[in-house]
């Protein structure tokens, strides 16, 4: 187990990209220190942590740097070969990365324009992303999770579904994650969200609405004075 000074994480509670990383270290036993940034007052450290992006979350190994919450996933796992997360089978861990990157460019970057828009634009975002929701449904038939009987990394990538986009319908007044047209993927978020590593770095469902309803008035309030 790692020294917890040596592994230091910056985050923002709401954010599925940050947790994606916390669940990946809890589930590899590693200790580490979470910092709390404030994404609209940018500290010190995150800027120069993460100068190009200026994002969470940011890993900080040994005095080493890691940015990009998928990109962190792979470095936990190479780093800490405990639990695996990703499979050992060439082909298997190329699918594993290839169904991650759809759920990151289809699923959630048309479900975040959809929560924050409205008529056509809305319409089309909620129907790409139901589209590409559809292919998910067919990878995670017949298993338990998508890494097989246990965890792995592509069920990290994909586990905002089961908490964020259920929020995101609701407060976008839309319907992408319909338990009618995706059942598999519906179950497999229930056993997902109820894991108890899972459950335990869950943030607040009243407090995410709240947050996300702040965050599409901001957003829809700058759209009109464009």
């Amino acid at each position: 187990m790692a020294n917890p000074k040596e592994v230091e994480l910056l985050g923002l509670w709401v954010s599925p990209f940050v947790r994606r990383v916390e669940w990946a270290l809890k589930l590899k036993g590693i200790a580490y220190d979470y910092i709390e940034e404030d994404i609209l007052n940018k500290s010190p450290l995150l800027l120069r942590l993460n100068p190009v992006h200026q994002k969470v979350p940011v890993l900080v190994h040994g005095g080493r740097v890691v940015s990009e919450s998928l990109l962190i996933l792979e470095y936990i796992d190479e780093t800490w070969k405990q639990s695996p997360l990703l499979p050992r089978d060439p082909y298997d861990r190329a699918m594993a990365r290839f169904w991650a990157s759809v759920a990151e460019g289809k699923v959630l970057e048309n479900a975040w324009i959809a929560l924050n828009s409205e008529g056509e634009e809305k319409e089309r975002a909620v129907q790409l992303a139901t589209e590409a929701l559809g292919h998910i449904e067919g990878v995670i038939k017949g298993k338990a999770f998508f890494g097989g009987e246990g965890i792995g990394y592509l069920d990290l990538a994909i586990g905002w579904v089961s908490h964020w986009l259920p929020v995101w319908d609701e407060v976008g007044s839309m319907k992408i994650f319909d338990p009618a047209k995706f059942p598999t993927t519906v179950a497999w978020a229930g056993r997902f969200v109820e894991h108890p590593v899972i459950k335990e770095k869950l943030p607040p469902r009243d407090k995410m609405v709240v947050y996300f309803r702040d965050k599409r008035s901001r957003i829809m309030a700058s759209k009109s004075h464009v």
